[in-house]
């Protein structure tokens, strides 16, 4: 099932092209000596795992300037996508871990964020689309079926934390009522509803969320809705609206707001000043 560990011997580890990021104090080298001094998360996997995670990364990086894509950049000397990735394999209730990814960078991405590494949780490999729809499908449909819940993430959104994972995993188990549930959080921004460039209304912000991932499906929705997407057409803004289209249930888990996605370069900065803070508070630096 691992597509990665068969090469673990044979690849040698490189590094890629450091992002200049001027605004730091500390050079790509200091923040590598970091991630050695960094205590890791500890790999779980329960006797008998009924969630299956579907990491996206197969971003090709165009908003944020690096044909190599984000998923790759480092933040304390570890890519992003690794990080998101230690976060389920913490999880016990993971017991698989797919990685959606450019069919021609499997060997990269096993030999820069997946091999050195000691994950637990199996992880294998599907093939990103041009479309983040097409990539979360090609990873939904590579889940075998004996798995009930299906947990989408993003892999720029490297703050993730074993908490709000099981934290969804939770509300979709223990609520039959619902078939998935969105981490985010309440927005606390004033919003305006704009027409050529004008404003035409200013919405109770009470009524609006920010929704981020892991958003998590029971896995026959989320494949039916995936297929009727599929074949009707329809290209959602993300899961939740696809399996909301077909009539699905959907709730929103409260989510820490510094669960950011890093999108351009200049997110990479305060990403690290968060995950720096986490890890002192959490004594595991």
């Amino acid at each position: 099932m691992d597509d990665c560990s068969a090469k673990k011997v044979q690849d040698v580890v490189t590094k890629p092209e450091v992002i200049a990021r001027p605004e730091l104090t500390m050079v790509a080298e200091d923040f590598d000596k970091i991630e050695t001094q960094i205590a890791p998360l500890k790999g779980r996997v329960s006797s008998n795992p009924k969630t299956a995670a579907v990491i996206l990364a197969g971003g090709v990086g165009e908003r944020f300037g690096n044909p190599g894509g984000k998923q790759m950049a480092k933040i304390l000397g570890k890519p992003l996508l690794t990080w998101s990735a230690e976060a389920f394999d913490a999880v016990p209730d993971v017991g698989l871990i797919v990685v959606v990814c450019p069919e021609d960078r499997r060997e990269e991405y096993c030999r820069e964020a997946i091999d050195p590494y000691p994950f637990v949780t199996p992880i294998t490999l599907a093939p990103s689309g041009e479309l983040r729809q097409e990539s979360s499908f090609s990873g939904v449909m590579k889940v075998p079926d004996d798995y009930d819940i299906i947990a989408i993430h993003d892999g720029a959104r490297p703050l993730v934390t074993p908490e709000l994972i099981m934290h969804c995993i939770s509300a979709v188990k223990g609520n039959t009522d619902i078939d998935g549930a969105v981490a985010g959080h309440p927005a606390i921004d004033t919003l305006k509803v704009v027409s050529d460039g004008m404003i035409i209304g200013t919405p109770d912000r009470g009524a609006f969320w920010v929704a981020q991932t892991p958003q998590v499906f029971r896995s026959e929705i989320i494949r039916e809705a995936h297929t009727t997407a599929l074949a009707e057409g329809f290209i959602g803004t993300d899961d939740s609206s696809i399996v909301e289209r077909i009539g699905g249930a959907v709730s929103f888990v409260n989510g820490p707001r510094d669960n950011i996605k890093v999108t351009v370069p200049e997110d990479l900065s305060p990403a690290e000043a968060a995950l720096m803070k986490r890890l002192q508070e959490e004594d595991r630096i």
